[in-house]
């Protein structure tokens, strides 16, 4: 194996980045730092480390234009929305920090006479992040904040298809002033990842991916007794109800289906429509897709850029095809975007009716610019629909009747449940999974449960 990472542009399949994947030499050295530098850190008090972090992220937004220039070129999100990312960072890293003196703290429990007993919220140790390219500085970022303030230190492996992100976060967290050691970063080979899984510096690990990776994580880590934090895929489901506000329904469901050419964890992929007002809702939701502008990423004119490889368009155009030969039905012509070309990363968004979950595009998770719109006819049709799923991270339910609608979330299988609104992390929330679509939470103040362990006091005053 070639022991250089080479990212490929999906504008032009030219290779934007070139790195050397790290030696074990500098593994090694990295891993040394990181356990050096634990016992200081967590001595340092969270009021400094807030002013730390919120130093990184100042130096962090300052350099928003290269951040967004650099994301288009790697993996594909039109230029136009390079500063959603930047600003997404910025709230959750912010919130966290703000989070963490309160969240932080020693658990009082009743007094007893003759006795002083808490529980204190102790770091971890080392935090091994491993991160995702579609949303590259979303989903690092709810691990390193959190991790940083309680007093860790973080190792990052960015993805091969986005690895500048790993260097702007290190440039900031340097210009911040943070101490060498406490965030490091390292260009990875897969095996060498499971190897630093597997290093006895290690003591927790945060992976956002896919299905088989969360598998060759939990693996490596098997027998080692230490945390692991899991955020996997995801088939998302939005129902519409008879009493929705059709027009934001459609808006906001197709907005959550193609943004970042639907290649987002929590991203709409199957929609299930009251039959009393499905047609309508394919009439406007089709002309809503034909007003998508498919092109180059860094045309300023473009609303949906290439997905992030050629292979991923090929996976979307075997889903449809399959859903076609059993009986779906396409409402996009593909020849109303040109920029579409087989065997390229370019690829038309698509809506298909007449859809079931015998079909792949309805059960197996796409990850593209495609979602399937199925009738149905009652709240328990769509409920056992929606939990037909091996996946379960969101799920939004479109109604004017708020009661009815927490009614049916109460029944669904899911980490984030939405009403009227879909595809949005609120920082103050837990982010969690369930089924195959993970363990574990980050973000809100229970993100920081799984980044600390529990160290009880019990203190007798009175001989």
């Amino acid at each position: 194996m070639s022991n250089q990472l080479n990212t490929l542009s999906p504008i032009d399949g030219s290779v934007y980045v070139s790195r050397d994947f790290a030696s074990q030499a500098q593994i090694s050295q990295v891993l040394a730092q990181a356990e050096q530098a634990k016992q200081s850190w967590r001595q340092v008090p969270i009021a400094e480390r807030a002013r730390i972090c919120s130093a990184m992220v100042d130096a962090f937004v300052a350099n928003k234009e290269q951040i967004g220039e650099e994301l288009c070129w790697m993996m594909g999100r039109p230029i136009r929305y390079g500063a959603g990312e930047v600003a997404g960072f910025e709230e959750r890293a912010r919130h966290m920090i703000a989070a963490a003196e309160q969240a932080l703290a020693p658990v009082q429990v009743a007094e007893q006479a003759g006795f002083i007993r808490y529980i204190k919220r102790e770091a971890v140790g080392l935090v091994f992040v491993v991160a995702p390219w579609n949303y590259p500085y979303l989903t690092s970022v709810n691990a390193i904040v959190p991790a940083i303030m309680a007093g860790n230190t973080v190792l990052l492996k960015h993805s091969a298809q986005t690895p500048l992100c790993a260097e702007r976060i290190a440039e900031a967290f340097a210009a911040a002033g943070l101490p060498e050691g406490v965030f490091q970063y390292l260009h990875l080979s897969h095996s060498d990842t499971q190897a630093v899984i597997q290093a006895p510096e290690v003591n927790h690990v945060c992976f956002t991916g896919s299905v088989p990776g969360g598998e060759m994580v939990e693996k490596a880590a098997a027998g080692r007794f230490i945390g692991v934090g899991l955020e996997l895929g995801g088939k998302d489901p939005a129902y519409v109800r008879a009493d929705a506000d059709l027009d934001h329904a459609v808006e906001t469901t197709i907005d959550g289906a193609f943004f970042n050419s639907g290649q987002s964890c929590c991203g709409i992929e199957r929609i299930y429509v009251d039959a009393a007002i499905h047609d309508q809702f394919v009439e406007k939701a089709v002309a809503l897709v034909n007003q998508y502008q498919l092109g180059r990423s860094d045309d300023p004119e473009t609303t949906l850029g290439p997905v992030v490889r050629a292979s991923a368009a090929a996976f979307v155009r075997g889903q449809v095809t399959d859903a076609v030969a059993q009986g779906a039905i396409t409402h996009i012509n593909a020849a109303d975007f040109p920029a579409d070309q087989p065997g390229t990363a370019y690829l038309a968004p698509q809506l298909l009716t007449n859809v079931n979950h015998g079909m792949r595009l309805m059960t197996e998770e796409s990850f593209g610019p495609v979602v399937g719109v199925q009738k149905v006819s009652s709240d328990a049709e769509a409920i056992t629909l929606m939990n037909d799923s091996e996946f379960g991270l969101t799920a939004s339910v479109f109604t004017a009747d708020i009661d009815a609608g927490l009614a049916i979330g109460e029944q669904l299988e899911t980490g984030t449940f939405f009403v009227n609104r879909c595809d949005y992390l609120d920082p103050a929330l837990a982010w969690a999974g369930v089924k195959n679509s993970g363990r574990g939470c980050t973000l809100s103040a229970l993100g920081y449960e799984q980044l600390t362990r529990a160290k009880s006091f019990h203190l007798k005053t009175a001989l």
